[in-house]
């Protein structure tokens, strides 16, 4: 990504679909770098059960997706599955972002999840398909947030001054 910004019409956002449909993509690129970090973890300190150590697998892991997101986003504002979908991170001005906003960002998109995770185990329900349920209602109730806002940005987008773009690969000379 260049530092010339983009014209202000070129900061709207993608459609909702498209967002969505680059976040399940990404969900499933995900599964592997978890799969590996996971390997990789239990190697590490020699785990033999999946119940042992999970706190520290879950920090870990927090952390390894926190890189991933964080260096990608820095570097060329797009991780493989944004890039695929043809969407870009900028700031709200279309520049490039700092270390400090992808952090905030990779912070706050944490939302997506997490009332559904507190309500889930606020009410006591165990399960995959209760867990299913609450994650995906959350997961669409926090997408349908943003069109309460008049440039459809998702609210951690808002709060981090980032937004999501359409991106148009550059032709190769």
């Amino acid at each position: 990504m260049s530092d010339a910004r983009p014209p202000a019409d070129a900061l709207r956002a993608p459609r909702l679909s498209r967002r969505l449909a680059g976040f399940l993509y990404e969900g499933v690129l995900l599964f592997g770098v978890i799969m590996a970090a996971g390997l990789i973890y239990a190697l590490v300190t020699n785990q033999r059960h999946a119940l042992q150590g999970s706190l520290g697998l879950r920090i870990y892991l927090f952390c390894v997706l926190g890189l991933y997101f964080v260096g990608f986003w820095t570097r060329q504002g797009q991780t493989l599955a944004m890039r695929t979908w043809r969407v870009q991170l900028v700031t709200a001005t279309g520049g490039k972002l700092s270390v400090v906003r992808a952090i905030c960002r990779y912070l706050m998109c944490w939302l997506w999840f997490v009332p559904a995770l507190l309500a889930l185990s606020l009410s006591g329900l165990k399960g995959a398909g209760p867990a299913f349920a609450a994650i995906s209602a959350g997961v669409l109730a926090y997408a349908a947030l943003a069109f309460l806002h008049p440039q459809r940005q998702f609210l951690h987008d808002v709060v981090c001054g980032t937004r999501l773009i359409p991106w148009t690969p550059t032709p190769k000379p």
